[in-house]
């Protein structure tokens, strides 16, 4: 059995605690979709979406990157 990420609930914490440039360079490198997701649902519940607008775009541009089949792959 895997053990559940811990990623979201840390990008969380820095949103909350007012530094949300970090949040989104972490946003940037995100390991996965699922970790991703599991932010969104977290943020919703915190209302933080609202007040954050550039975390949210952040998030659903990531989301949309990381879904995207790829075009190339590395020789």
């Amino acid at each position: 059995m895997s053990r559940p990420s811990v990623w979201a609930p840390k990008i969380v914490a820095l949103i909350k605690g007012g530094n949300s440039s970090a949040a989104i360079a972490q946003i940037k490198v995100a390991p996965t979709v699922k970790d991703l997701q599991d932010l969104r649902k977290l943020l919703m519940a915190a209302n933080l979406l609202k007040s954050q607008p550039n975390v949210d775009a952040a998030t659903q541009d990531m989301i949309a990157e990381l879904s995207a089949p790829r075009l190339h792959r590395s020789p």
